[in-house]
């Protein structure tokens, strides 16, 4: 808030904020009044065309339907009502259909329709196509008879998915065809009675033709859907990826007429429905919004470049104003920003002998003193960092050795000199790796080889429960890696795991290299495992440190063990690198140690480092 209020209250700023106010200000303003009218007109007239052949194409269909619709005539025929409620064949009465069939297709011309057919509750029936016939199942098992039966002055218009179940049931297959059906009962003139249906079989091109013919913009489409949105006639070149959430469009379609933007395939479509009145179906079209209001938008871009220019205009004439004004306090505020930021090379060029030159000469002797400062106390946290990590390395638990000397004089004294002198060479290179001439550094092969004299000696005093093996790669083995990082590990992993369950454990240590410049160490035992509480805990001590009084001593969970390795390999790598703890109780407990991968870097280096 200080930096914006600085700059605002600059010379500068005031100049630039006149110019902006003066010119740009009134011209955005109009600009989005003009883009405004113009997209909602746009738009506008757009959207009620695209609505207009929405509802020519439900009107052709109405149009195609209702012409159609006048075969449904040939119910109130009295030859096809006594054909249909006679129960035996009568060949004059069925050649007259056949003949009443042709006169109604010479008469209205019929070119989309395929078949006529009749059939009575019994299955006994008539087609063109197929002439007097005989269904082999009961009629009433058809569900759109059933429904007609119920609803006798009903018309049903079936879309080809479902008009597969009439052609079945009349005996007649369209070959490389799909049909619309227009289904409707036959009633007794008198009594009303349901005595057959008639079925008018329409072949579907000349409505999946519209959705053909008829586009939208460039890429937009119109389709033909029920009344719940499942799509029926779709566009040959169409996918139904493009249809949009059918969710979404089922609940607008209760309505019998309405538009909308849909932003469910990710870029926004206009949708506009329109409802068939003969069939009931939906006349669906949809096109991306960007098409729609595309006049809009090259308006819009033109507002952009003609503010975008009176912009650059401004900037330009600000700038030539200005420069010469407040050049050097410009100059000198930004190199004060620069040393704010942390660049202490900033320096100021001074030119003349007046009050800002002399400012710039202060500026630039403050910059030298504050470097000296912060190289003194840079050196210094480096000194207090290394004095750290040399502490938390140290810290070697005196007990081991005490333990393996009483060891050593034990087997003296009970003459097993072979493991005397096995037990003193483990335990020489033991510490001849631990003091490492003071370097912090070893390579891989080191480590592990002061982990083994470790194991050796802990063997040869548990032999009957210890046992333990070494599995990392051979190409690791020159990687440089901080001393001491994996025996305190295996310390813990022998007296908090193995020592506290029954049998024999196993110690095992492993390594590999990760992606992303990582080496991951694991050591796993087999021992008693940890609770959830105390993982918990233990887990909550490598982000806190111990008590004071408890440093340099183990702790029963083992916290502080993992918590030196923890803090040195973070004091070295950052807080990204350190160690994880994962264990199931009565299962074992495994130690994951993450640290960068070092290739490339010379040990000798480290240590000078170090």
């Amino acid at each position: 808030m200080k930096r914006f209020r600085f700059s605002f209250s600059s010379l500068r700023s005031k100049l630039l904020a006149m110019f902006v106010i003066l010119t740009c200000v009134p011209l955005i303003v109009v600009g989005l009044i003009s883009y405004q009218k113009s997209f909602d007109a746009l738009s506008g007239n757009n959207k009620a065309s695209t609505m207009l052949a929405a509802d020519g194409l439900g009107r052709d269909i109405d149009v195609l339907f209702q012409d159609t619709g006048k075969l449904l005539e040939l119910s109130k025929n009295p030859q096809v009502l006594r054909y249909l409620f006679s129960q035996t064949d009568t060949y004059d009465d069925a050649k007259s259909i056949l003949e009443t069939f042709d006169l109604y297709r010479e008469t209205y011309k019929y070119e989309s329709v395929l078949n006529i057919s009749m059939v009575n509750l019994y299955g006994r029936g008539i087609s063109e196509r197929r002439g007097v016939f005989q269904l082999d199942k009961n009629p009433l098992r058809n569900p759109h008879f059933v429904y007609l039966v119920n609803h006798p002055d009903e018309v049903l218009n079936v879309p080809p998915i479902e008009s597969l179940t009439l052609d079945r049931l009349d005996g007649f297959q369209y070959e490389n065809q799909n049909v619309i059906s227009i289904v409707a009962a036959v009633k007794q003139q008198i009594t009303r009675e349901v005595i057959g249906f008639i079925v008018i079989d329409l072949d579907d091109k000349i409505v999946k033709q519209f959705c053909d013919s008829i586009t939208i913009g460039k890429t937009g489409f119109f389709y033909v859907a029920d009344a719940n949105g499942s799509p029926i006639f779709t566009p040959s070149q169409m996918n139904s990826e493009e249809l949009g959430e059918p969710v979404l469009l089922a609940e607008k379609l209760a309505a019998s007429r309405d538009s909308y933007v849909d932003h469910s395939t990710g870029k926004p479509a206009f949708i506009m429905f329109t409802t068939s009145a003969m069939t009931g179906w939906k006349i669906i079209g949809r096109v991306p919004l960007q098409e729609i209001v595309q006049d809009a938008n090259e308006i819009r871009q033109l507002i952009i470049i003609s503010v975008s220019l009176s912009i650059l205009f401004t900037i330009a004439s600000y700038f030539f104003i200005t420069s010469r004004i407040t050049r050097p306090v410009q100059l000198l505020m930004h190199k004060m920003r620069q040393a704010s930021s942390g660049y202490l090379e900033a320096k100021v060029k001074a030119h003349g002998q007046d009050e800002i030159a002399d400012l710039g000469n202060s500026f630039n002797r403050m910059i030298e003193k504050i470097k000296a400062l912060l190289e003194q106390s840079i050196r210094e946290k480096e000194q207090v960092q290394k004095a750290e990590l040399r502490t938390l390395q140290a810290q070697i638990n005196p007990h081991f050795l005490y333990n393996t000397l009483d060891s050593i004089v034990w087997m003296a004294e009970a003459r097993k000199h072979e493991q005397v002198i096995h037990l003193v060479q483990a335990l020489s290179r033991f510490f001849r790796i631990s003091l490492n001439k003071g370097m912090d550094w070893v390579h891989m092969q080191e480590e592990l080889e002061h982990v083994r004299s470790y194991l050796v000696i802990q063997q040869m005093r548990y032999q009957d429960i210890l046992d333990y093996e070494i599995d990392v790669p051979q190409e690791l083995m020159n990687v440089p890696i901080l001393k001491m990082t994996l025996q305190p590990i295996v310390e813990n992993a022998l007296y908090h795991g193995i020592k506290n369950k029954r049998g024999k454990g196993l110690i095992r240590i492993t390594g590999q290299s990760r992606p992303g410049g990582e080496i991951w160490l694991s050591v796993t035992d087999n021992g008693i495992g940890m609770t959830e509480d105390t993982l918990q805990k233990l887990r909550d001590k490598l982000i806190k440190p111990p008590a004071p009084e408890l440093a340099g001593t183990t702790e029963p969970s083992g916290g502080f063990g993992l918590y030196n390795v923890h803090q040195r390999i973070r004091l070295y790598f950052g807080d990204y690198f350190g160690v994880g703890i994962e264990s199931e109780y009565q299962a074992g407990t495994t130690i994951s140690i993450r640290i960068p991968n070092q290739w490339g870097v010379q040990t000798d280096e480290k240590n000078n480092a170090g």
